[in-house]
């Protein structure tokens, strides 16, 4: 007499391997690394002083506040300041180049 057996297939396994499949995945397309913010230090061009100090712009198009500051509007000087770090390493540049080739 033969006995026969019934084969299940390893969903324990198969769903592991998905849900591994799927944060690498998620991991290359989101890009997190690019959210971070980075430490920039450039020298910006004051367009205000204030009471708190000077309000200059960057090359990024942030405004950035530097408490000591005794310069004049138009002057340039030396700021510190947080951006994302997909605004330093071209990163919508790139979005916005592959969005051209797809439309029309």
């Amino acid at each position: 007499m033969q006995q026969t057996t019934n084969k299940k297939t390893p969903q324990l396994k198969f769903l592991a391997i998905l849900a591994v499949a799927t944060s690498v995945i998620l991991v290359l397309t989101i890009t997190p690394w690019n959210i971070i913010p980075t430490l920039v230090t450039e020298d910006v061009t004051v367009i205000a002083v204030t009471d708190y100090g000077c309000v200059g712009e960057s090359t990024f198009g942030h405004s950035v506040v530097v408490s000591a500051c005794d310069v004049g509007v138009g002057d340039t000087v030396s700021a510190t300041f947080y951006v994302p770090a997909m605004e330093q390493n071209g990163y919508y540049d790139r979005i916005e180049d592959k969005l051209e080739m797809v439309i029309p």
